[in-house]
């Protein structure tokens, strides 16, 4: 079990191939909770942790079809029902003329729910991790690869889980607080 204020374990490693041959290792030994951290981009790392599904595309389209529902919808509303004006014998539900505003705000509304869903998602703002109290983690950006398992996985053990990435080849296994 894991102990209170324990945010799980970090484990470093020597190069891109060997994080992820331990993270496929450790996915398929059932661990969930994980994290990979990495200064380049490493094809297959985010498939080796287990990351399948990215929720921002479907809020994009949610909020660039609720935009146009709702710039059509004022479209209606001013043309119709509020302020119905006669120009030029035109119907007053004339639905070419909405398509502009339709589109427009569409677009806005799903830029808008692009940038609030990418950072709602992410749990963004967080200006503090538990692993960056861990020494080594600062070459996380420059030359050093990371896979932490977090406490919160079910199959977490403080023992069972540092000699499983020990096992892995891991450079320094390192307990991260809370």
């Amino acid at each position: 079990m894991a102990k209170q204020g324990i945010h799980g374990l970090l484990a470093e490693f020597a190069g891109p191939h060997d994080l992820l041959d331990a993270a496929r290792k450790a996915h398929a030994a059932g661990y969930r909770w994980m994290d990979a951290y990495s200064p380049v981009p490493v094809h297959g790392l985010a498939d080796a942790i287990g990351f399948r599904r990215n929720w921002v595309a479907p809020v994009v389209l949610l909020g660039g079809i609720l935009g146009g529902l709702m710039g059509f919808g004022y479209c209606y509303w001013v043309s119709v029902i509020e302020y119905p004006l006669n120009v030029g014998g035109r119907p007053d539900y004339s639905w070419p003329s909405f398509i502009p505003i339709t589109f427009e705000s569409a677009v806005l509304f799903a830029a808008l729910s692009a940038v609030v869903g990418m950072i709602a998602l992410n749990g963004l703002p967080r200006p503090h991790h538990p692993v960056f109290h861990v020494p080594s983690f600062e070459g996380a950006t420059r030359d050093k690869f990371f896979l932490s398992i977090e406490a919160a996985d079910p199959l977490y053990d403080s023992v069972k889980s540092r000699e499983f990435l020990e096992g892995l080849q891991a450079v320094e296994v390192t307990e991260v607080a809370e």
